[in-house]
């Protein structure tokens, strides 16, 4: 507290706003990468922009704003040390934190959009071809499952009818609809099933050079 004390009021400034920036940046990223999230729980701007189906890139937010503070202090610190002047001090401190700023921004963004390309969205079955695995009631009577390729992967997944028949095991059948909690809508069809794409390597013609 001495030396605290024996700091003026500008280098106080900055020292509060580093030790708290720090104090809290550090149990944000702690708790994400536990899964936890917890920095969103403090502050209701995350929230309600993730609300927002169309806003993808998100700048302004609670963990963003941590990692600006953070930084903003530690190099208004450096600066006052070196010897800066007031102004040039505010000024590169400031535009240390936004480039802070925009380094997370775009880290959490591409994290998020790593998650999201793993993450099934059975919109994308709509249009697809497969086969019945268990059968399928008619008119919506029964639910059945479905073996189908949806994002290059082959799934099996639940499926209704609006056929007048029931679909039996191993009719071949196209996706029409996807319900709201995930669950197909098919009709029987004679397209083809179409295979997932796999790469194949060539050898070279002449072995013995392996």
């Amino acid at each position: 507290m001495e030396w605290f004390s024996a700091l003026d009021g500008f280098s106080q400034f900055f020292w509060i706003i580093a030790l708290l920036g720090s104090l809290i940046f550090v149990f944000v990223i702690i708790t994400t990468f536990l899964g936890m999230d917890g920095g969103d729980d403090f502050d209701g701007i995350d929230s309600e922009i993730e609300s927002d189906a169309g806003i993808g890139f998100q700048f302004i937010t609670f963990k963003n704003l941590v990692g600006f503070f953070t930084i903003f202090g530690w190099i208004g610190i450096a600066c006052i040390n070196t010897g800066f002047s007031k102004p040039v001090t505010v000024i590169t401190a400031l535009g240390c934190g936004l480039l802070m700023m925009s380094i997370m921004a775009a880290m959490f963004y591409g994290m998020k959009k790593l998650a999201d390309s793993g993450t099934l969205k059975y919109k994308n079955a709509i249009g697809a071809v497969g086969e019945i695995y268990l059968p399928v009631g008619a008119n919506r009577e029964s639910m059945g499952k479905v073996s189908v390729s949806v994002q290059g992967t082959l799934r099996e997944l639940e499926a209704l009818s609006d056929s007048l028949m029931e679909l039996k095991s191993g009719t071949i059948i196209q996706v029409v609809d996807v319900t709201s909690n995930g669950i197909l809508i098919v009709e029987q069809t004679k397209k083809p099933i179409e295979p997932i794409k796999t790469k194949t390597y060539e050898l070279p013609s002449d072995t013995t050079k392996l």
